[in-house]
Order: structure tokens, then sequence, then C-alpha cells
């Protein structure tokens, strides 16, 4: 394994909920990494985010990891989830929810309902 990736299965298997993104948590640099940190601020979830702006190794590094090819990634309990479409299309139709809750995942549900009722 590089050191990139070294990096990187450390911080999935240290963290519950992790977003590897285009900026951090307050302050998002691209519209994607903005829409998933978002949805994952407004639910309440606890995460940990990883700017791949600040290293290229963890830029390039993640994407060979999942062998995905864009960013944000989320991973929740070292799985790959998904890119912003899918985290949005799995916001609106209840999957997020459900994988949280199978994963132990604190969340407001509350918040969550009404991402989907503005977005219905």
């Amino acid at each position: 394994m590089t050191d990139a990736a070294t990096k990187i299965k450390e911080t999935i298997d240290a963290n519950t909920v992790v977003l590897f993104m285009k900026g951090t948590k307050e302050m998002p640099q691209c519209g994607f990494s903005s829409r998933v940190a978002g949805v994952l601020n407004y639910m309440g979830v606890d995460f940990s985010d990883v700017n791949v702006l600040a290293d290229e190794g963890i830029r390039q590094g993640i994407k060979d990891f999942s062998d995905w090819p864009t960013i944000p990634q989320l991973y929740v309990k070292g799985e790959f989830v998904g890119g912003c479409d899918i985290i949005t299309e799995m916001t609106l139709s209840g999957e997020l929810d459900t994988l949280f809750e199978k994963n132990g995942v604190t969340f407001d549900k509350d918040a969550a309902d009404k991402i989907r009722e503005a977005n219905g």
C-alpha cells in the first residue's frame, strides 16, 4: 500500500463516518462537497472530514482506493457509500436513514424528514 492508501485506510477505520471532500465541513470548496456536507450537518451526523485539496496524494489516492472517479466520497463503518448523486438519492429515498440506523450512526430523523418534504 502507498503512504496515501495507508493514511486513507487508517482514517476510514478510525472514524464511523468519513467524508472525503473538497474543503472542510465548515467551508466546502465545491458544490458537490457542499451538498453532501450540508445534508450530514443538517441531519446532525457526527462525521470526520478530509480535505483532499490539502494533499494531492490523498486527492488521487481516494479515487484509486475506492475505484470511484469523483469527490466527495462518503464512508460509513469502513464501507464506501458513494458520491454526491448517490447520497442525494439515498437521502430522498430514506435509504441513508436506514444505513445510519443499521450502523448505529446517530442522526436527526426529523431533519431527514424535512429534507424529503422540501424536495418531494
